[in-house]
């Protein structure tokens, strides 16, 4: 047996193989990096990072945070609810959903003053 060392072209092909190798490995990791940061960021408040509520008015799904009391429509919510045959729809939805917030930062700050001036719907 020779201890001749292999050819050149033997070289390149693998060096080509793991260059494709090592390449494909990192597309791999960082498309699962992102996915996971998508997935550590889904029905999070933009604002705080806490975890977002979804409540349905009248057929309208709004997401709202309990901390800090923000609202969120998923895409194409508002138009359906502006250009609704129903007058007053986007008054209705928006009044209910500001009276939840109330009720439940009610029930969640019991020891907090009524009228909060830094919180204009308290």
């Amino acid at each position: 047996m020779s201890t001749d060392k292999p050819s050149r072209n033997e070289d390149e092909y693998f060096a080509q193989r793991n260059a494709e190798l090592i390449n494909r490995q990192r597309s791999a990791a960082e498309a699962a990096a992102l996915e996971a940061e998508r997935k550590s960021h889904y029905m999070k408040c933009p604002k705080d990072g806490y975890d977002l509520t979804s409540s349905e008015f009248h057929g309208v799904q709004i997401e709202t945070c309990p901390k800090c009391g923000g609202m969120w429509l998923d895409a194409g919510e508002l138009d359906t609810i502006s250009h609704e045959d129903r007058p007053a729809l986007l008054t209705r939805v928006l009044s209910d959903a500001f009276s939840s917030l109330r009720g439940s930062s009610k029930r969640r700050d019991a020891g907090k003053p009524v009228h909060d001036p830094a919180n204009p719907l308290s």
